[in-house]
């Protein structure tokens, strides 16, 4: 009786000092404890995503790939598979499981050992958000009260659905629904038995359980866990036996990119950055949609590429990338080892890797590094004249042999239809921007050949001489200063002595073709230098300057020098795009912009932009109802302030310089046997469209070269040339063997960017209908004579109708006819730039 009764005492005391242990414990560990509000705002850190303005992929930016699933999406056998192998009693547990943790406690006595073991899944919840993977003694401790809480405070299904989107699973893999895309490509419903139990495997060791990098080890766990299902009765012998028996067909996927696009990604990642943070930005899930359209982004990268190959085709081959095996002194080697030695090549953009087999006459067998065999044609060979230097290129190759030895590494791409042309990787650079002039948005950006290859994005950061488009800005400039398109100015040579180089300054026209006296509309048209440089020297240096800085041009990129008038300002092609983009949208300055929506992981829109319109503010008769204005405000006939991007030219003076770049791609007009002439912009005219302006851009040595055109929806600007600015051009002799594209002469903004332009613009503006720039309120339209520029009352190939701002139009009228004005223009269209 009296042992009983100790024994009593004992229990009742040790129950006791169990208790207080217990309390203070949880006191100890309290301040770990998570609030109610901390749960339920538990921030999975997931990628951020971006998307093109139609909601394509283009890409993701975060450590960790996730892809959060509700439990309702799970499927039920991948919820049992997780069940079988981690806590076949979640549902029926308090968050602990007395049972496992008596065991531990047992191996940890008998063997002196800290191990794991007995974790729940809402234990495994609790170490995953809020504590480490340290083994010890007190992490333990805070486990288990951190697990009771979270069971106090969320349903079992909440806490199920936030351990599968929490787990590790390998391969930078967080969640089932990343694992399902990483491993197999698919989404969880798609997966089959065999494959839920490999991603139920894998949070007992994600590394070592690798599929990809494990195998076998992999496929031993995957049949545990369907084992555990069998015992379980989750699933049949039949299942069972199937599913143990299914090969293992992991492998690794990358995040599934819709769109290539990488240099608009790039700013998108660099801009989330600057406005939340490196690790706000990469973890909580933003979904940024960018401004660019899908199809108009891809007919851009593509158009770039094409011409960047089209430019290095005219310039001759350079030659094999390496010699694998010499044929004229080694056996060839087999396929397996040139596939070997094939492995390590880097294929950038459009470019494959290849092994010259066999030359014959005039084709060649080549081994692809995808290890398909394939066949050179002529025809996709015979461009390939010597590469000597930028201005020389060898002769025309008369056979396969005169090109290619078996044993070269070469590089090919791939034509529209399947065959395969020798190319190699282009050394000259290109951008490309296209905005829509009425708001700002950025329709399409490239800025390069590859972003792989080189990640500076020369659309936003090369600031290059603009050569001839410039021209525009300063014709501006002058109309409005007193010219009209009518005015005449002398096309002749300019010789000026500068006293403080001791030279003579003589700018000279490109081609060196003068025109003698000519109207100010042709002149910008055909782009004639010298018409530029007095056009700046009538309006003045100064104040021809402060008129260009209202483009949105940087005052340290516009130099005061005459030099201006020909172009040698340095800007970027956004830069470009955006102060053209005022000659089409009536003289506004709008703000490029590249992101329309930001949204949080739970798609709620955190900022949209709102962009500034291609608009004046209108004056309406207010109301003070309708506005809640005082009387005063009311009664006044400010303008109230809008979403309109600020005027910085008059609409007419906007309309003005459209119309003469008109005359760039169209010409001179519908007389062509007598006053017909070429703009140097005529090549767009293949886009049979009559609603576009343009304008060619080319300076000294043909170092950079530009094309930028428009209508009234939509404005592109492209340059090519070398990263170093020093590197001219060049240009390219013609042969019988070049393909029509394949221009010879030096190159030029016509002919080096131009083609660009127009690949690129077919594309956006199909299907679209014409959208020329109207003539607005405050302009007549006046027949003028050719010659003089005066008033003309003949209506034959001596005039035209001419649009000039109210007040402005001659007043008086041609006398007499000069003889010998009108001579046909004879320069080529090569000559032309």
């Amino acid at each position: 009786m009296i042992l009983l009764k100790r024994t009593l005492q004992f229990f009742i005391i040790c129950t006791f000092l169990g208790l207080i242990t217990l309390v203070s414990l949880y006191y100890y560990v309290k301040s770990d404890i998570p609030s109610v509000q901390v749960l339920k705002d538990v921030q999975l850190q997931t990628p951020m995503q971006v998307f093109s303005k139609d909601g394509l992929l283009i890409n993701q930016f975060g450590e960790k790939r996730r892809i959060p699933v509700t439990i309702d999406k799970i499927p039920q056998p991948l919820i049992n598979a997780i069940l079988a192998t981690e806590d076949n009693r979640f549902y029926d547990h308090i968050g602990i499981d007395p049972i496992g943790i008596l065991r531990s406690a047992l191996v940890l006595i008998s063997t002196g050992e800290k191990k794991q073991g007995a974790s729940t899944i809402t234990m495994q919840l609790a170490r995953n958000f809020f504590l480490t993977r340290e083994k010890a003694y007190i992490r333990k401790v805070k486990e288990i009260f951190i697990a009771l809480h979270i069971e106090n405070l969320l349903s079992k299904d909440e806490i199920l659905a936030l351990y599968l989107n929490k787990i590790e699973l390998g391969n930078r893999a967080f969640g089932i629904g990343a694992a399902a895309q990483v491993y197999y490509g698919k989404d969880l419903n798609e997966l089959n038995l065999a494959q839920m139990a490999m991603i139920a495997g894998l949070p007992k060791a994600p590394s070592a359980l690798n599929p990809i990098r494990n195998p076998i080890r992999a496929k031993a766990r995957r049949n545990v866990v369907l084992g555990r299902m069998l015992d379980e009765n989750y699933i049949s012998r039949a299942e069972y036996n199937e599913a143990t028996n299914a090969p293992i067909t992991a492998k690794f996927h990358g995040a599934e990119i819709e769109l290539y696009a990488p240099y608009i990604s790039e700013m998108v990642r660099a801009e989330m950055v600057a406005r939340y943070g490196y690790e706000r930005a990469y973890n909580t899930g933003f979904k940024v949609f960018t401004s660019v359209e899908s199809d108009v982004q891809a007919a851009a990268q593509t158009a770039l590429v094409n011409n960047l190959h089209a430019y290095d085709m005219r310039h001759g081959y350079r030659g094999p990338q390496q010699q694998l095996w010499d044929f004229a002194t080694q056996t060839a080697l087999s396929h397996s080892e040139i596939l070997e030695k094939l492995k390590p090549v880097k294929e950038i953009g459009p470019l494959l890797a290849a092994a010259v087999l066999e030359v014959s006459e005039q084709s060649a067998t080549v081994l692809l590094k995808n290890g398909k065999q394939a066949s050179l044609d002529w025809d996709n060979l015979k461009w390939a004249r010597k590469y000597i230097t930028r201005y020389r290129q060898g002769f025309p190759p008369k056979t396969a042999g005169d090109i290619l030895n078996p044993g070269e590494q070469i590089l090919l791409r791939k034509n529209d239809d399947g065959s395969y042309l020798l190319s190699q990787l282009p050394e000259a650079s290109s951008a490309l921007v296209s905005l829509d002039p009425n708001d700002g948005r950025i329709k399409a950006i490239v800025g390069g050949y590859s972003f792989e290859q080189s990640q500076y994005n020369r659309a936003v950061q090369a600031k290059r001489q603009v050569g001839s488009n410039i021209k525009p800005f300063i014709y501006s400039a002058a109309l409005n200063n007193g010219y009209t398109l009518a005015s005449i100015l002398n096309d002749a040579p300019i010789n000026q002595w500068d006293k403080s180089l001791g030279v003579a300054w003589r700018p000279k026209n490109s081609p060196a073709v003068y025109n003698g006296p000519i109207r100010i509309r042709r002149a910008l048209a055909q782009s004639k230098n010298v018409i530029s440089v007095r056009l700046l020297r009538g309006v003045g240096l100064q104040r021809t300057a402060d008129h260009l800085l209202k483009f949105g041009f940087q005052n340290s990129d516009i130099n005061r020098s005459e030099s201006l008038a020909l172009g040698s300002a340095s800007i970027t092609p956004l830069e470009l795009a955006r102060g053209m983009s005022a000659f089409a949208n009536g003289g506004h300055l709008i703000t490029p912009y590249f992101i329309n929506e930001i949204q949080d992981s739970a798609g709620n829109v955190l900022f949209k932009t709102e962009p500034l319109l291609a608009c004046d503010p209108v004056i309406p008769q207010l109301t003070i109802k309708q506005f809640e204005l005082t009387p005063e405000l009311a009664n006044s006939q400010e303008p109230i302030a809008t979403h309109c991007a600020p005027r910085i030219i008059s609409k007419q003076n906007a309309f003005l310089i459209a119309d003469a770049m008109h005359s760039a791609v169209w010409g001179g007009g519908s007389w062509a046997h007598k006053t017909g002439w070429s703009g140097t912009g005529w090549r767009a005219q293949a886009l049979e469209r009559r609603d576009l302006s343009g304008k060619t851009g080319t300076t000294n040595d043909s170092v950079d070269t530009w094309f930028s055109g428009f209508n009234r929806d939509i404005m592109t600007s492209v340059w090519v040339g070398f990263d170093n600015p020093g590197n001219p051009l060049g240009r390219s002799t013609y042969n019988n063997n070049m393909d029509k594209n394949q221009i010879s002469g030096a190159e030029s903004g016509a002919k080096t960017a131009q083609p660009a332009w127009v690949e690129f613009m077919r594309v956006a503006l199909a299907g679209k209908p014409e959208a020329p720039i109207e003539p607005p309120e405050g302009l007549v339209s006046v027949r003028i004579d050719l010659a003089t520029g005066l008033l003309s009352q003949k209506n034959d190939y001596t005039s035209r109708f001419e649009y000039f701002e109210k007040g402005t139009s001659p007043t008086k009228y041609v006398m007499q006819h000069v003889e010998n004005v009108f001579e046909e223009d004879t320069k080529t269209e090569e000559e032309l730039f």
